[in-house]
């Protein structure tokens, strides 16, 4: 094309609405985001002119060479600029990012059509086109920053005239692309989960493209934005990217139609070697160090470290992952995987979770078809060198000792050891392992979920307690299970004849089925301690959650605390059985069916209005857990409704011992550690050990959980203060 065409045409005639030019979408941008007005820009007076050409300038036509006052032309040198350029104030400042400092103007640039904001720093960027650029910026050393006319910025639509095979698709929880989403700027855990989940709802699935599509989709000729205060410096190719305030982005080698979400709050940051396509960064995300990621959403405060691989797939907020590979997952938020040597594929991995070193999760092509799924509930923990194999299903807090599992699993019981007895050439499943044997792990796990929850802003409620309805139900389901299989192995329905082995009056181990695709034998270990102390788990979950609510509640006396828990509808005068973990907010199913129904029929028009009912749900959660506890503490005691004040005082004295036994089971969970002569063996002394280590009465984990068992007491005194 002529040269003096170049900048101009941005949007073919054929898209553009009737009696609109092409810059009708930019001009809407700059007045939104920056607050410029067409009279807030003026053509240079003639000395203006005279110094930018002396300084080396050159302007297709200066005409279209709009600025601001004040401006100071001086500041802009050996620079090219073609079609629209609009310059904010232009004054004699430097602008300084940690030790980088720059003075403000433009030198040694080619820009094309683009929006300058107010005393912005450019320099050696060899091509930037149509793009707006915010107030305090610094690019520098930028190959190629641009934008096309059908740039979607990572969000899943199409553009007027773009065919639907354009259209990009993460490929979250499978592989062969059954559960396919489409990502979008505000996009959050539970609406991938909505999406890929209930793939058997077509009327759900539809209405979620056509809203994003709506939303996202449509008129050509948006431009790229670059917020305030963002730093761009050292990079290759930038293309079709957003760029949110206070982004810092330095070394990345290609970043191409993505938006990076940022804030002076919540900052992001991207580093050297990064390359990350078709995508949604979220806000406070670190991104360093040759990491890759292809058909992606990073949640809010997320981060990618040490040539970390994700691609298709979701990661949620507060995660991180460093020098692995993630392949087709949709991962809920607070997920760790630290190591070069893990894999993980087409898996629905529910938050609270981490992944050893060498585990590889989803053993890739094990049959003639394409990968099936795994399944994991919140707390998944697969040790060093885990083999696992599609498809295969696991409760909550479940961890998986060492070794290469032949087989397909199905582990209904939470908070259990899972082990590959290769010598006996057994599974074998230890219930209610972490209650008896490891609380410190059990308990430091919730504590860093919600002690590194440092979002700004939290859109969504997680859940971060390890007992909450939803594993309180697996809990009863376990339950039920076992008694089964104890029925089985002890007592014949006839003569009630013992069939199990024991030792020493102790019930060792229980066969069990159902949980492996093998012929080989399955057992439970320790099946009658696991029996009472699931028990003693669901007590504390139960007295915990309404005492917790009852002390909210101070304008509630007991009977009128008796009166809400019981009810007021259908769905709350029976035990709500099933719970949602929608992307790590707990929800009862009746809740998320709803939504479904409601999102099919076309009732909300936009995703913020779908976000709204998650806010909702959060509103009704306290209310919503705390009757589904007084459901299960009924259910403990075989009482049909309620039972008196007397019982329920009982119930605050057992509950209080429980958390007492709690505590020292957390101690000596810690205590294990400078007791085992094989720790001791790498010290000289027990005073090096301690230096090193620390003591192990200053453990500031242990000094926490005295802390809240302080809180505990206290606040069991005073709901039992209010029980006259």
């Amino acid at each position: 094309m002529p040269l003096e065409r170049l900048g101009y045409d941005f949007i073919p005639a054929d898209y553009l609405p009737p009696g609109a030019d092409e810059y009708w979408l930019r001009n809407a941008q700059q007045a939104e985001l920056f607050y410029k007005k067409p009279e807030d820009w003026r053509k240079l007076k003639p000395d203006e002119i005279e110094t930018l050409l002396k300084n080396r300038n050159y302007c297709g036509d200066w005409d279209n060479f709009l600025v601001s006052d004040p401006f100071e032309p001086s500041l802009i040198c050996d620079s090219y600029f073609y079609g629209l350029v609009r310059i904010g104030s232009l004054q004699k400042v430097v602008l300084r990012h940690h030790d980088f400092c720059i003075p403000s103007g433009i030198r040694n640039s080619t820009i094309i059509s683009c929006d300058i904001g107010c005393d912005t720093a450019i320099q050696n960027c060899a091509f930037i086109s149509h793009y707006i650029v915010g107030n305090n910026c610094i690019l520098s050393e930028v190959n190629e920053l641009q934008t096309t006319n059908h740039a979607k910025f990572g969000n899943g639509a199409i553009k007027d005239g773009e065919d639907e095979d354009v259209r990009v698709w993460i490929d979250v929880m499978n592989e062969a692309g059954g559960r396919s989403i489409l990502a979008f700027e505000s996009m959050i855990a539970a609406d991938a989960y909505l999406w890929a989940a209930y793939r058997d709802d077509t009327a759900l699935t539809k209405r979620l493209t056509e809203i994003t599509q709506k939303q996202y989709g449509g008129w050509r000729g948006s431009y790229g934005i670059i917020g305030n205060g963002a730093v761009i410096k050292s990079c290759a190719i930038i293309k079709d990217v957003a760029v949110g305030e206070y982004a810092y982005i330095k070394g990345a080698n290609k970043l191409k139609n993505i938006t990076i979400h940022s804030s002076a709050e919540e900052p992001t940051q991207i580093g050297e070697g990064v390359e990350m396509v078709n995508g949604i960064v979220g806000y406070a995300c670190n991104v360093f160090y040759g990491s890759k990621a292809v058909r992606f959403v990073m949640g809010r405060k997320s981060n990618l470290k040490y040539g970390a691989r994700l691609i298709h797939s979701m990661l949620g907020d507060n995660s991180t992952v460093s020098c692995c590979e993630i392949l087709n997952n949709l991962i809920f938020p607070v997920h760790e995987q630290h190591h070069n040597n893990s894999f993980l594929i087409a898996s629905l991995i529910q938050g609270m979770s981490n992944m050893a070193a060498a585990a590889t999760i989803g053993s890739n092509h094990n049959s003639r078809a394409n990968d099936g799924e795994i399944r994991a509930n919140r707390g998944f923990w697969p040790g060093l060198a885990v083999s696992l194999k599609h498809s295969s299903i696991f409760a909550s807090f479940v961890i998986i000792a060492k070794g290469e599992y032949p087989s397909e699993l199905n582990i209904p019981l939470p908070f259990s050891l899972v082990n590959n007895n290769v010598h006996k050439n057994r599974l074998e499943v230890l219930p209610a392992y972490f209650w008896m044997f490891n609380l410190y792990a059990l308990e430091r796990n919730s504590w860093k979920a919600k002690n590194r929850d440092t979002r700004k802003i939290k859109i969504q409620k997680i859940e971060s307690d390890y007992l909450a309805p939803d594993t309180a139900e697996e809990i009863i389901n376990a339950l039920s299970l076992m008694n089964e299989w104890l029925n089985e192995a002890c007592f014949s329905v006839k003569n009630k004849k013992a069939k199990a082995k024991k030792e020493n009056g102790t019930l060792k181990k229980i066969k069990c089925r159902n949980f492996e695709n093998s012929k080989r034998k399955q057992v439970i270990i320790k099946p009658l301690e696991a029996v009472n102390a699931y028990r003693q788990m669901l007590q504390y979950y139960a007295v915990k959650t309404i005492v917790s609510f009852f002390d909210s509640q101070i304008e509630l006396d007991y009977s009128g605390m008796c009166e809400l828990l019981n009810g007021a509808s259908d769905k709350t005068e029976k035990r709500v059985k099933e719970w949602v973990n929608a992307g790590g907010q707990i929800v009862p199913a009746f809740r998320v069916d709803k939504l479904r129904n409601e999102i099919g029929e076309g009732k909300y028009k936009n995703w913020n209005e779908i976000h709204n009912v998650y806010e909702e749900w959060e509103k009704e959660y306290p209310l919503d857990k705390c009757r589904h506890a007084w459901k299960v503490l009924m259910l403990l005691q075989e009482a049909e409704s309620n039972f008196d004040m007397s019982r329920f005082k009982d119930e605050l004295t057992a509950v209080l011992e429980i958390r007492k036994w709690i505590e020292a089971q957390i101690y000596e969970s810690r205590a294990k550690d400078y007791k085992n002569s094989f720790k001791k063996i790498t010290f000289r002394n027990q005073e090096e050990m301690e230096t090193v280590l620390g003591k192990q009465d200053d453990n500031p984990f242990i000094e926490i959980i005295q802390k809240e068992s302080v809180n505990f007491k206290e606040m069991i005194e005073r709901v039992r203060a209010r029980l006259v």
